[in-house]
C-alpha cells in the first residue's frame, strides 16, 4: 500500500498542469483525438473510390493500413477489446473498404479469415441497417426490405400528430440524406468494385422489418398507417419532398463542407445529393471531400478519420478542471482557452427552436466547426469553464447569462434534460424497426445529461433544491435511479458515468450526502471497486443493460467513482484512499489510458476520448485536495 502524502499529491496535481499548459494551442484551444469506430475509416476509402478521387491515395493508403492493424488475429474487428465476440458490422464495412481500397486482396491470409467469419455469422443481411444502406448506395448489395418511408413525410408541419421534427436531430441529419438515395434506389457503379455477393446471407434470413407493422397491437401501427396514407399523395408532392431534403441538407452545411459537422452524416449527404442529380465533381461534394479529409488525425501510429472533432468539449473540460486545480481567471492558460469558448458560442438559432421557440440562442456545440448543432453536454462545460472570468468581466457575463438562460429553457416537461433538443422523446419512436431506434431515434432526458447539469446550476449558478427547475431535475434523477443504487449514463460507459453525473448533480443543488438515494449510489460505488484500488467498466454494460465489470481499471472511471465519493463527503474513506493511490501510480496497464470509455450508439459506436485519461484524474485529485483543505 502507497503511503498517501498530501505533497505527492500536490506534486501531481502540478505535473499534471504542466502538462497541460504545454498542450495548448495557440488559439486558447485544447485537441485531443475523438477516437470513435473504424466505420468513419471504411467509409472514407469506400467512398473516395465510388468518387474515383485519385488526390487522397496517401489518405486511402494510411486508413487502410490503420484497417489491417485493428484486426485480429482470428480474421474479425471488435468494437472494443473485452466484446465477447468479433462485430460483423464492422468487420464486413473494414473488410469491403480494404478490397475497395487495393491495399488486399481476398486471397490474402487475414481476408480469407475475415470472410469465413462473415459468412458464419449471417453475411451482410445481419449487418446493421447503416452498414446495408452504404453498400446498396456503392451497388454491393441489393436495395434491402427496409422501411419506406415517402419523401413526403418530409412536408408535416411539426404541429401534426406524426412529422419529422418528433426524431431526434442526430436521426434526421442521418435519415434525410439517407431517405433521398433510398428512395431513389440509388447505387455508384465503378468497374473496381469489389464483388460481395457470395456475402449477402441466405434470402430467407433477411430481416422483413415491416411485417408486424400490420397488426393492430403493434405500438407504431397508428404512424405506419399515417405513412402509409401520406404515400398515397400526389407525385408531384412527392417531388416537393426532394426538394425540401436538399434544402434541408444545404442549409446545415458547415463552413468545411460537413454536414452539422458529422463524418457519418457528410457520407450520407454525399450519396444523397448524388441520387437527386449532383455530379461527382460538383462544388458541394468537393468540399464535403476536403472537410472528410481535414477530419484525418494522422498523428500516432495509427491515422483515424474523427466524426467529428472534440475541441470546444476538450477546451471546456480542460480549462474548468485546471481551475478547480487553482489556475486563476487571469493566468494565460484560462484567459485564452476562455476567449476560445466565446468565440465557439452559437448565434444562430439551430432545429432545436422547433420545440423551443422562445429562446435566444446561446449554447455551444461539441466541435470546433459545429456551428448550428449546440448540445447541453457542451454548453454545461462551457459555461463552468466561464464562471469564474464571468464574475470579473461584464462582456463574459454577459455570454454566461445567455448561455445559462439557454441551458434552463432546454429542460424537458418531465424535468430531466436531453443531448440536443427539447421534449423530443415520443416513446412510441423507440419501437421504430431499426437498429439502435431506442438510442438515436428520440433524444429523451438521461441521467448523466441531467446530473451535469444540476451540478452546473448549483456549484456555478448557485440554484438549489427549492428552484422550480432545480426541484424537477431532481426529482426525475431519483425516479430514475436503478434498483441497486447506479444510475445509467447514456453517453459514457456507462453506470459509473451515470451515477457520478447524479451524485455530483444531487450534491451540488442539496440534496443530502444522508439522503436515501446518495448513500444507495455510494454503496454500489463501493461494491465494485477493484482490488487495484481503481475502477472499470465495460463497454458491455450498456449492451445489456446492467453493470458488467473490466478486468481492468481505467484512469476515468476511477476518476469519475472518486469525485462521486468526494462529493458525497467520502474524501477520508478507504476507497477514495485506494483510488488516489491508483492514480498516482507512474506504470500501468495501456488498456487503463486507452479503453474506450465514452458511446456514441450502443453496440456499434464507443469513443476513447484522449483527453478522457488526463482531464478527470486532475479534476478528481484537485478536489481530493479541496476537501482535505475545508
Amino acid at each position: 500500500m502507497i503511503n498517501l502524502k498530501i505533497a505527492d499529491i500536490e506534486n501531481e496535481k502540478k505535473h499534471r498542469i504542466d502538462e497541460f499548459v504545454k498542450l495548448q494551442h495557440s488559439d486558447g484551444s485544447f485537441r485531443f483525438r475523438f477516437q470513435g469506430s473504424l466505420m468513419t475509416d471504411a467509409f472514407f476509402i469506400i467512398t473516395c473510390r465510388a468518387l474515383e478521387i485519385s488526390t487522397e491515395e496517401d489518405n486511402i493508403k494510411l486508413l487502410a493500413t490503420s484497417l489491417k492493424n485493428s484486426q485480429h488475429k482470428e480474421g474479425y474487428w471488435k468494437a472494443y477489446i473485452d466484446a465477447p465476440n468479433g462485430h460483423l458490422s464492422a468487420t464486413i464495412i473494414a473488410y469491403t473498404a480494404l478490397l475497395y481500397s487495393g491495399y488486399a486482396k481476398q486471397t490474402d491470409d487475414n481476408m480469407i479469415k475475415a470472410k469465413s467469419f462473415i459468412v458464419q455469422n449471417g453475411g451482410i443481411s445481419k449487418a446493421h441497417f447503416m452498414i446495408r444502406w452504404m453498400l446498396s448506395a456503392n451497388g454491393l448489395y441489393p436495395w434491402s426490405r427496409m422501411v419506406y418511408v415517402p419523401m413526403t413525410f418530409l412536408l408535416l408541419p411539426s404541429y401534426q400528430p406524426v412529422n419529422f421534427f418528433q426524431f431526434s436531430a442526430y436521426a434526421r441529419i442521418h435519415f434525410i440524406p439517407m431517405l433521398l438515395a433510398s428512395n431513389k434506389k440509388f447505387a455508384v457503379h465503378t468497374k473496381n468494385k469489389p464483388d460481395l455477393s457470395d456475402l449477402y446471407g441466405r434470402s430467407e434470413e433477411m430481416f422483413n422489418p415491416i411485417a408486424h407493422l400490420e397488426a393492430e397491437r403493434s405500438p407504431l401501427s397508428f404512424v405506419w398507417k399515417e405513412i402509409k396514407q401520406i404515400g398515397r399523395w400526389p407525385a408531384y408532392l412527392h417531388q416537393l419532398g426532394y426538394y425540401y431534403a436538399e434544402k434541408y441538407i444545404l442549409d446545415r452545411l458547415e463552413e468545411d463542407g460537413t454536414l452539422y459537422s458529422y463524418a457519418s452524416a457528410t457520407f450520407f449527404m454525399i450519396y444523397g445529393l448524388l441520387s437527386i442529380g449532383y455530379r461527382k465533381d460538383s462544388p458541394v461534394i468537393k468540399k464535403a471531400i476536403s472537410g472528410l479529409s481535414s477530419l484525418i488525425d494522422k498523428k500516432g501510429e495509427n491515422a483515424h478519420l474523427e466524426n467529428s472533432t472534440s475541441t470546444v468539449w476538450d477546451t471546456a473540460l480542460t480549462s474548468y478542471s485546471l481551475q478547480e486545480a487553482g489556475c486563476l481567471p487571469d493566468s494565460p492558460v484560462i484567459r485564452k482557452s476562455v476567449n476560445y469558448l466565446l468565440k465557439k458560442q452559437h448565434t444562430a438559432a439551430g432545429d432545436w427552436k422547433v420545440h423551443n421557440p422562445d429562446t435566444t440562442p446561446g449554447g455551444w456545440g461539441f466541435s470546433d466547426i459545429n456551428t448550428n448543432n449546440p448540445d447541453n453536454d457542451d454548453t454545461s462545460a462551457a459555461l463552468r469553464a466561464l464562471t469564474r472570468t464571468a464574475l470579473l468581466n461584464t462582456n463574459v457575463h454577459s455570454s454566461w447569462q445567455r448561455g445559462t438562460n439557454y441551458l434552463l429553457s432546454m429542460q424537458n416537461s418531465d424535468g430531466g434534460w436531453g443531448a440536443f433538443e427539447k421534449n423530443t422523446d415520443w416513446e412510441i419512436l423507440q419501437h421504430v424497426p431499426i437498429e439502435n431506434a431506442k438510442d438515436a431515434a428520440v433524444d429523451p432526458s438521461t441521467t448523466d445529461l441531467t446530473g451535469r447539469v444540476l451540478e452546473y446550476l448549483g456549484r456555478f449558478a448557485k440554484l438549489q433544491q427549492k428552484h422550480p427547475h432545480i426541484k424537477s431535475a431532481a426529482r426525475w434523477l431519483i425516479d430514475n435511479q436503478e434498483k441497486d443504487g447506479s444510475w445509467y449514463g447514456r453517453w459514457g460507459v456507462c453506470y459509473i458515468y451515470g451515477t457520478w453525473a447524479a451524485i455530483t448533480g444531487l450534491r451540488a443543488t442539496g440534496t443530502a450526502a444522508s439522503d436515501q438515494s446518495i448513500k444507495k449510489g455510494i454503496k454500489w460505488l463501493k461494491t465494485i471497486q477493484r482490488e487495484d484500488g481503481g475502477w472499470g467498466e465495460s463497454c458491455h454494460s450498456c449492451e445489456k443493460r446492467h453493470y458488467i465489470p473490466l478486468p481492468f481499471s481505467t484512469d476515468s472511471q476511477t476518476a469519475w467513482a472518486l469525485d462521486a465519493l468526494i462529493a458525497a463527503g467520502e474524501w477520508k474513506s478507504k476507497a477514495v484512499t485506494k483510488g488516489i493511490e491508483f492514480l498516482l501510480k507512474g506504470m500501468k496497464d495501456e488498456r487503463s489510458l486507452t479503453y474506450p470509455t465514452g458511446i456514441g450508439l450502443p453496440g456499434q459506436f464507443y469513443i476513447d476520448y484522449y483527453s478522457y485519461s488526463k482531464i478527470f484524474p486532475l479534476l478528481a485529485i484537485s478536489h481530493y485536495l479541496q476537501a482535505t483543505k475545508s
